[in-house]
């Protein structure tokens, strides 16, 4: 087996737990999905459907994680891509295609241009990702406020925005066909092109992918480009989800499930090799836990530390000098026949 396939098992085996835990409580309709109104639903196909904004944010820190670096203002982006499209439709003709994709073009292309912002500082500025990320993570806020006059702008249900988050494609929800085209679009690029390798040669040793003729700074602000475009498109879903774009709690503290999500997913911090799906596993986690939280009958207190206790239980089950050490009394010295007994001092010497 893989060391990528290795990775994965902890992790799948912590979501298939989770499912098993809920079929227990709810029977087997918690997998079992429906069509209503010409769309899947289902208690499962609802988590998938709630989780893509968080799976966009995630599958776009993990390739800036690769680059061993870190975008904490993703959740002000969020509430950036929403408030600049939803603020540009109130102001116009709301069934017009043509309004909604202005609105949708120009809030990507805002979330890209601060995501490759971000990756600038970085690469050419020398700041450090947590500080550099940190000044937009509080700016940000403030900045989407401003472009909604600190109201909270609606838009109507009428309105084609709307059906990017309640919409669907041959009874398949839009946000679960706009996150498996994410997905396969950064898989096929990271895996079938070079770009994979160099993002993990940048992450892994900076200097010597320098040395090597590898363009570390462009390669790192196309990583924190792609994080803000997909910061961008969560956003546009939420609010499209919702009808509205709530500047203060809009994305907000979403960057820290997704940093959980990649690490559980069993990318490592320090930058160098990164697994997109492990990503996506992790965010399944993350998503059914919160379900599985209330199906199991525990307070809505009890969310954070359920999400500590199952990310340090996937951390410590992945780190190989933990399974050692939980496996040393079972071991034989040599690999081969269990060790002999001692023989005592008398028999060792008549040998």
């Amino acid at each position: 087996m893989n060391a990528y396939l290795k990775r994965l098992i902890w992790p799948l085996a912590v979501l298939v737990t989770l499912i098993v835990v809920n079929i227990a409580q709810t029977g087997f309709d918690f997998i079992v999905p429906s069509v209503h109104d010409g769309r899947l639903g289902g208690a499962f196909v609802n988590i998938l459907r709630n989780s893509v904004p968080l799976l966009l944010i995630a599958l776009g820190m993990t390739l800036v994680i690769a680059t061993k670096g870190i975008d904490l203002s993703v959740g002000a982006v969020y509430a950036i891509g929403a408030a600049i499209a939803c603020q540009w439709i109130i102001d116009r003709d709301q069934s017009a295609f043509g309004t909604i994709l202005t609105a949708v073009i120009l809030a990507l292309l805002v979330a890209a241009v601060i995501g490759a912002w971000n990756g600038a500082m970085v690469a050419y500025f020398g700041v450090q990702p947590i500080v550099a990320t940190l000044i937009l993570m509080i700016a940000g806020r403030g900045i989407a406020q401003l472009i909604t006059g600190g109201q909270i702008p609606s838009v109507s249900d009428s309105t084609p925005f709307v059906e990017l988050g309640r919409g669907a494609i041959a009874t398949i929800p839009v946000p679960i066909v706009i996150g498996v085209l994410v997905f396969a679009v950064l898989a096929l690029l990271t895996r079938t092109t070079a770009l994979g390798m160099l993002l993990e040669a940048v992450g892994g040793n900076p200097a010597a992918s320098r040395l090597a003729g590898i363009r570390s700074k462009g390669i790192t602000i196309l990583a924190y480009l792609v994080c803000g475009f997909c910061a961008g498109l969560a956003g546009l879903i939420g609010a499209a989800n919702l009808g509205s774009a709530d500047a203060n709690n809009g994305g907000l503290w979403i960057e820290l499930d997704a940093i959980l999500a990649v690490v559980i997913g069993g990318t490592a911090l320090i930058g160098g090799r990164f697994f997109l799906l492990g990503t996506v596993i992790g965010v399944a986690i993350i998503e059914t836990l919160n379900v599985t939280i209330i199906n199991v009958g525990l307070s809505s207190q009890w969310q954070f530390t359920a999400k500590a206790i199952v990310v340090f239980v996937v951390a410590v089950l992945q780190s190989p000098e933990f399974r050692a050490w939980l496996l040393k009394p079972f071991r034989r010295p040599d690999g081969g026949e269990p060790a002999p007994e001692p023989a005592d001092d008398k028999e060792a010497l008549a040998k």
